[in-house]
């Protein structure tokens, strides 16, 4: 009983409170609402950014920033919708706005970058990332700094970056991975070998990684799969991968033995492998 004559109570002085509002104090409680519109906003733009549908945000951030064209946040976000549909080459104006406003951060030019690069504009990312202090040191500064190295086939300052970034990431999987491709596409199989083992103890499950390090051991005539975490699936694919290099390299008796094997060993009907083994057999 004394409990529902607090609530009474409470309710009564909300309502004199609410009463008491008159129009000195109009403007503050606008302020107030605006306050919660904006955490909200904040709320769903963080959604948008992470499981919404991407098309979805790029609408949403779309018709936000062009209802409140000086809010950095906004126009940030569409940016980065638009990267995740896959829409890089329009992000980058986009990036290049963010990046000219006075809120503009290091860490968005970093971002511009990386949506040149997905466009194969190197140059202009690396021109972007030259505009970035040295001492802004991140992860993924260091990332695409390795990748654009890469393009220009500067191989000292590409394994000098990929290093770095690796040392700068708790999850360096990729980079590993990234780092050990590159050693590939230099014809160094052993290096590649390397950096794809140590890709695998940050994430064995990672079939990219696999499938690379087949083809460094197969580079180097070593066709028998390496002794890594795989799926009945994923040995018959690695198997295949390995046929095709050995076939490739003129070992073809190789590569028949391992099409039957990824053929034997599939759970499921492995067509690629059927179709290679008849074409090899005639």
């Amino acid at each position: 009983m004394r409990h529902l004559k607090f609530l009474a109570l409470c309710l009564c002085g909300t309502a004199l409170l609410s009463g008491c509002v008159g129009g000195g104090s109009d403007a503050k409680s606008k302020a107030a609402l605006k306050s919660v519109n904006v955490i909200d906003e904040s709320n769903l733009s963080d959604i948008m950014l992470t499981v919404g549908d991407p098309n979805e945000a790029v609408a949403y951030f779309q018709k936000s920033s062009a209802e409140n064209p000086d809010r950095v946040d906004l126009k940030r976000g569409l940016a980065k919708s638009l990267v995740r549909a896959q829409k890089p080459d329009q992000a980058i104006p986009v990036w290049a706005s963010v990046v000219a406003m006075p809120d503009g951060t290091n860490d968005d030019r970093v971002e511009m970058a990386d949506a040149q690069i997905r466009t194969n504009n190197w140059k202009a990312a690396e021109a972007t990332l030259n505009s970035i202090p040295p001492t802004f040191e991140t992860f993924e500064r260091y990332r695409l700094e390795a990748m654009v190295a890469d393009s220009k086939k500067d191989w000292k300052k590409a394994d000098s970056f990929y290093e770095i970034a690796a040392g700068l990431s708790s999850k360096p999987s990729g980079v590993y991975n990234n780092w050990g491709y590159s050693k590939l596409t230099r014809g160094d199989n052993a290096g590649a070998e390397r950096l794809f083992i140590q890709a695998l103890t940050y994430d064995p499950t990672m079939f990219t990684a696999k499938n690379n390090l087949v083809l460094a051991r197969a580079g180097q005539r070593k066709y028998d799969l390496p002794v890594v975490d795989m799926t009945q699936q994923e040995r018959a694919q690695l198997q295949y991968t390995a046929a095709l290099a050995a076939i490739k390299q003129g070992d073809v008796s190789v590569g028949k033995d391992l099409l039957r094997s990824a053929v034997d060993t599939s759970p499921t009907y492995f067509e690629a492998a059927e179709r290679s083994l008849k074409a090899l057999e005639g």
